[in-house]
């Protein structure tokens, strides 16, 4: 079973077990073509009645554009999230964005039902702890990481699928071979890998990695599937108030006000 499957299972398990509201709202961008290269469009996001909300990536390919365009904010309006959640870990990759934001949307009610935020948002870049002999893999680029390495005698080596950013970062170690990734001792994932089905594929190479952590704003939901797998830390974006974000995504204003960061460390 994939990791995009196990995820949606664990959703759709919540949602039985605790009352979840109906969508109140969903703000969808403009699409753009090369949509995943557009820092200013990236994000989706659908509320619940009541304030909870879910975050989702528009990784689309431009073939999803007309599937994308034709969606209806007002269509979701007091349908039942879990109705989109179904559909995540297909190869619809609309369907896909919209299934996380609702997993996102369902897992964060439960959140807030059961007081399952982590009562302070960790380090989850320092809880990797990198010494100077650490091998250092970087799936994504977080640009963050560099003050952690910076004076350090760790390597660094960044796997990334688009051959392009070979040659628009020749004074960085990247490559497109993910078996490099076997000879890391710490990885820092993209939690895009969730959303675009390769996650299961790159913990496959970290066998032997003693730390594997998963970020990214998207990675809103419980950690369980991921810990079961390696996983260490999983670190996302909790949403204080749903409203406010789908307002400011809209306006295309920084959503920092509306969330917080979320991290949660495995136990030891």
């Amino acid at each position: 079973m994939s990791i995009m499957t196990e995820i949606r299972d664990m959703a759709l398990s919540l949602a039985v077990d605790h009352p979840i509201p109906k969508i109140a709202g969903i703000v969808l961008p403009p699409f753009q073509p090369g949509e995943q290269e557009c820092e200013d469009c990236r994000f989706m996001a659908m509320a619940l009645e009541g304030g909870a909300a879910g975050l989702s990536y528009l990784l689309l390919p431009d073939d999803s554009a007309d599937d994308y365009r034709r969606l209806s904010p007002q269509a979701f309006v007091g349908a039942r999230p879990e109705r989109y959640a179904e559909d995540f870990g297909g190869s619809d990759p609309v369907r896909n964005m919209l299934g996380l934001a609702a997993i996102n949307a369902i897992c964060q009610q439960v959140m807030r039902l059961t007081d399952g935020v982590p009562e302070t948002a960790a380090d989850s870049i320092g809880l990797m702890e990198i010494r100077d002999h650490d091998r250092v893999g970087m799936v994504g680029f977080f640009p963050p990481l560099f003050k952690y390495l910076h004076g350090s005698g760790a390597e660094l080596v960044i796997v990334e699928k688009n051959p392009q950013l070979v040659d628009r970062y020749p004074n960085l170690p990247v490559t497109l071979d993910i078996t490099q990734l076997k000879s890391c001792t710490k990885i820092l994932c993209t939690s895009t890998t969730v959303l675009n089905g390769t996650l299961d594929e790159v913990l496959a190479q970290c066998r032997s990695a003693e730390h594997i952590s998963v970020l990214g704003p998207t990675a809103g939901y419980f950690p369980d599937p991921l810990f079961a797998r390696g996983v260490d830390v999983l670190g996302g974006r909790y949403v204080d108030d749903g409203f406010l974000l789908l307002k400011l995504i809209a306006e295309g204003k920084r959503w920092g006000g509306a969330t917080r960061k979320l991290c949660f460390q495995k136990p030891r």
